[in-house]
């Protein structure tokens, strides 16, 4: 069986599924996916990502504010701590830093900001990390080792790097989750990655509704495609796809925690 462990099911357009989650979730069954971990990216979301958790035992959910994420007000770890007491909420984030459209000294530094609080959260939750960055890579492990990220650890979500920052992640104990951009041609730095880091910190995500895996690049993304980002691994690996399929469901449950489903 496989996880998902990172998408956005109330992002997802479920025109193509009768407008009912239930298919989505049916179908990635189908598919062999065992469990969904749907990700807060603004707090406006949350309550209904409560509901989902409420309805449908196999999700569990996060709580966080994307880096990108406008807001009139800051952030604080009581904040994020007072709604982490829902049950269903196994992580905190996604946070972490984004500078590819944030350029000015200022707005990075309200980023940061927040990425502290997100951190404090998790170590008074004692719930892990949900860590996006991009095109700050430098910043983020800096601010991770700063704030003693590595006494909760957690996921670098989407992962696009390369192997010293992979490897430098896993220092601070991090697992590496790999989304579609791993099936694309042109990600030959990232397929490396996959190749050399080890098993045990490997997690598989399809980000839905983003990063459909190839075949279906450019279409809506859904769970039901973390097969095809497993089997690329195995198949760059060179191993056996129902051995990487156990493993990273393990490594699932292990980082977050979690008694394995029995859905």
């Amino acid at each position: 069986m496989l996880v998902d462990s990172h998408c956005h099911l109330n992002s997802i357009d479920l025109t193509d599924f009768q407008q009912n989650m239930t298919n989505v979730l049916t179908q990635a069954r189908a598919n062999e996916v065992e469990h969904f971990l749907s990700v807060c990216v603004e707090l406006d979301d949350y309550p209904q990502l409560e509901q989902l958790a409420a309805k449908y035992p196999q999700i569990s959910i996060s709580v966080g504010i994307h880096p990108n994420t406008e807001m009139d007000y800051p952030i604080t770890a009581a904040m994020l701590c007072d709604l982490a007491v829902n049950p269903s909420c196994i992580a905190i984030g996604e946070t972490g830093l984004d500078y590819y459209r944030t350029l000015s000294p200022e707005a990075q530094e309200i980023q940061r900001a927040r990425f502290r609080e997100h951190i404090k959260a998790a170590l008074i939750t004692k719930k892990p990390l949900i860590i996006h960055t991009r095109n700050a890579a430098e910043d983020t492990l800096l601010l991770m080792a700063e704030e003693h990220a590595e006494q909760i650890g957690g996921v670098m979500h989407c992962f696009a790097e390369n192997l010293e920052i992979a490897r430098r992640a896993i220092a601070l104990n991090f697992y590496i989750s790999f989304s579609g951009i791993v099936t694309f041609k042109n990600a030959t730095v990232l397929q490396e990655v996959a190749r050399q880091i080890p098993l045990d910190r490997i997690l598989i995500e399809t980000d839905s509704p983003y990063l459909a895996p190839a075949p279906f690049r450019g279409k809506q993304n859904h769970p039901a495609l973390v097969k095809y980002v497993a089997e690329a691994i195995a198949k760059l690996r060179g191993m056996d796809y129902d051995e990487l399929a156990e493993i990273t469901t393990n490594n699932f449950y292990r980082c977050f925690n979690l008694k394995k489903s029995t859905q």
